[in-house]
């Protein structure tokens, strides 16, 4: 039995993802490619999606400062120079699609992960977090902040004068990730006190009024929609049903914040929510854990997806090392199990990213737009993040 807490294989796991990016995915014309295959294969090499030119500028960052190769600094130089050069439009904000079939709507989510890159690139010194960090910070707070809901609104016209009328939780959980991240990476108070908003906003007072779980979607006076995307449960952002995998994300985000603050009210919601997602999530059947659950416990989407697994380990094992209870343990290697038995390509690196029930993959398509293995990368790396704390 593979021992997946090994530090040592945490390391080398890292390394080998890198290893299946590394020989494709760097355009010297600007940015990074976002389409591969399964091989590495770039099958389009024109789109480019503003989540992940961002998150190619966190993997990058990380894998520099953790002395994964010197190289990468100047990578994620790269990333944040697409950022500000190419994403960035004459109206301020950063376009969400570029390429064959651009999109220059203002997201929220896309925002937050402008943060997300700032602050990494800060922490790995490299040029333009700082610009990346602040730009993004001030479209969210501009042009999405409703204080009165202490909540981000989604999304805006390209012009950024229309504000859909749609509310999701999806964009503030990043929203949440980027704060705690700017925290760690500036010092600034303010940052902590705005992720303290959103997480008692959305893990609390919203989750109550959802039976104790984090609903995905919101009507514009943020009352609960339990029929957006009802017939859309695999939608790639804004999905319908109990997301499993952001109950894991948000615990994540709980655990990071008690540790911050030692306020006990975010470790017990965050076992709360992390037990609900096992509980309803997990597949007795065929193992691992489903997109999305039903109000009624039903699966509203069966499949497996990459993301999901990452996020749940990276939760399970911060639990146990704040708790010292061996379920978590447990659960930790149980994920692993199945993910690298079914959802980890042995071949040519990296993970799958999503897999029907029985574990079958759908397409050939291993990083399409979107997918760059941030979830992967970041989840063993706060592993081995929290090997390293005196708890």
């Amino acid at each position: 039995m593979t021992e997946f807490s090994n530090r040592q294989f945490l390391l080398d796991h890292t390394a080998a993802i890198l290893a299946f990016y590394e020989p494709v995915v760097f355009d010297p014309a600007g940015g990074f490619y976002q389409n591969l295959k399964d091989d590495g294969t770039v099958f389009d090499p024109h789109s480019r999606h503003l989540v992940s030119s961002t998150r190619f500028v966190f993997n990058y960052s990380e894998a520099f400062r953790r002395g994964l190769g010197g190289h990468y600094q100047a990578w994620a130089k790269h990333g944040v120079d697409y950022l500000l050069n190419e994403h960035l439009g004459d109206t301020g904000h950063f376009s969400w699609m570029l390429g064959v079939s651009p999109d220059h709507q203002a997201l929220a989510y896309g925002h937050a992960f402008v943060m997300l890159a700032g602050a990494s690139a800060i922490r790995a010194d490299v040029e333009g977090g700082s610009r990346c960090l602040a730009l993004g910070e001030h479209i969210l707070e501009t042009y999405f902040f409703e204080s009165h809901a202490s909540a981000y609104a989604d999304e805006r016209s390209p012009d950024l004068t229309e504000l859909s009328p749609y509310r999701g939780q999806n964009a503030n959980m990043h929203a949440c990730e980027s704060m705690i991240a700017s925290y760690h990476a500036t010092g600034s108070a303010h940052y902590l006190e705005r992720a303290t908003i959103l997480a008692k906003r959305f893990a609390g007072e919203l989750a109550d009024q959802a039976g104790g779980m984090v609903w995905e979607h919101y009507s514009e006076d943020w009352s609960i929609d339990w029929d957006f995307h009802r017939d859309q449960p695999n939608d790639l952002f804004k999905p319908w049903g109990f997301q499993p995998g952001h109950q894991v994300e948000w615990s994540k985000l709980l655990t990071e914040l008690f540790q911050i603050t030692n306020e006990s009210w975010y470790l017990k919601r965050a076992i709360t929510l992390y037990e609900q997602a096992i509980d309803t999530g997990w597949d007795d059947t065929y193992g691992g854990l489903v997109y999305g659950v039903a109000p009624d416990g039903s699966f509203a989407s069966a499949d497996k997806y990459f993301w999901v697994h990452a996020e749940a380990f990276a939760a399970a094992y911060r639990l146990f090392r704040l708790t010292g209870e061996q379920r978590y343990l447990n659960d930790y290697q149980r994920i692993w199990d199945y993910a690298w038995a079914h959802l980890i390509d042995h071949q040519y690196g990296a993970w799958f990213r999503v897999l029907t029930r029985e574990g079958q993959k759908i397409d050939d398509l291993k990083s399409p737009m979107g997918k760059v293995d941030y979830h992967t990368l970041g989840a063993c790396w706060d592993v081995l993040d929290q090997q390293s704390l005196l708890i």
